[in-house]
């Protein structure tokens, strides 16, 4: 599990994120990059890190459930995923 703080930073970037989209895409356009080098750094999509939205995980992340893999597995195996069923042949 991530400590708290990790998971607000993270948080607090995602918010910096969608305020700035206008503003930096106007300026890419542009082509002014002075006035991007002004923006705060954590405006950058590239900064954004995913994790699990229940642990924190920041590795072994699955986009499609927003979910860690190892959680991915402990709710599957407890029947918590709709359509998600354990494979057996």
């Amino acid at each position: 599990m991530a400590k708290e703080s990790v998971k607000a930073r993270e948080r607090k970037r995602e918010k910096l994120v969608a305020k700035y989209a206008t503003k930096r895409a106007a300026l890419k356009e542009a082509g002014d990059y002075e006035a991007l080098d002004k923006l705060p750094r954590n405006a950058s999509p590239v900064r954004l890190h995913n994790r699990c939205r229940l642990t924190g995980r920041p590795r072994g992340f699955i986009r499609k459930f927003g979910i860690s893999r190892v959680t991915f597995r402990e709710m599957a195996s407890d029947g918590k995923i709709p359509g998600v069923t354990k494979a057996s042949w």
